[in-house]
């Protein structure tokens, strides 16, 4: 089977997720498939590759192992988003972050996490933007995600949105010579120059 011969009006689940073998990358919202579409894939690893560091790096440096340690991850890794059940067959919304944190691990699984992570990173892309800023966030901000960061590499910005009572409320655009701190990783602000080191604007 190939992604080809999907009936894209169709309502799909992680029991069919689970099932496909395509070469594509696909992520399933509200149980409509979504295409990762090509992008600069340099750009977008140098960025991720550098988030990623910058957190695992404060992650190993502050927390003492044999106590609860979060976990952070980079994509691919399949993040479940349950309603009202965690079977395969009842979950239509599966995506793959760029990078994100775990701190309760009970979510965690041999297939990625079931559940909302802490603190989600999406790295935006000339094809993914909208998905992004629209979709995504009304997933993220159900689903009970406490930090939802953007990281807009063309005009290199990023941004936090903070979810208090329910919803999501945004930062200022941070740039490069600010630090961008987390409510839920006390202690850590996100270096934003290091962040951008390397990468023309625009790219």
């Amino acid at each position: 089977m190939k992604l080809a011969d999907l009936d894209l009006n169709k309502t799909y689940t992680y029991a069919d997720y689970f099932s496909w073998k395509f070469e594509e990358r696909v992520e399933l919202i509200e149980g409509t498939v979504f295409k990762f579409e090509p992008f600069s894939n340099r750009i977008h690893q140098k960025i991720t590759g550098h988030l990623f560091v910058q957190i695992g790096n404060f992650i190993e440096k502050n927390f003492t192992y044999g106590s609860p340690v979060p976990e952070a991850y980079h994509a691919p890794f399949d993040v479940r988003f349950p309603r009202r059940s965690k079977t395969d067959k009842e979950i239509i919304t599966v995506l793959q972050p760029d990078v994100c944190v775990i701190c309760d691990l009970s979510k965690l699984d041999k297939r990625g996490c079931l559940g909302a992570p802490e603190v989600v990173v999406e790295v935006l892309s000339p094809g993914n933007n909208a998905k992004e800023l629209k979709n995504k966030y009304n997933v993220y901000e159900e689903a009970g995600v406490k930090e939802y960061w953007v990281v807009s590499p063309q005009d290199q910005w990023l941004r936090i949105y903070t979810l208090t009572d329910g919803k999501f409320h945004e930062s200022r655009y941070y740039l490069s010579g600010d630090a961008a701190p987390s409510t839920v990783l006390p202690g850590f602000s996100l270096d934003v120059t290091a962040l951008f080191l390397g990468i023309p604007a625009d790219e």
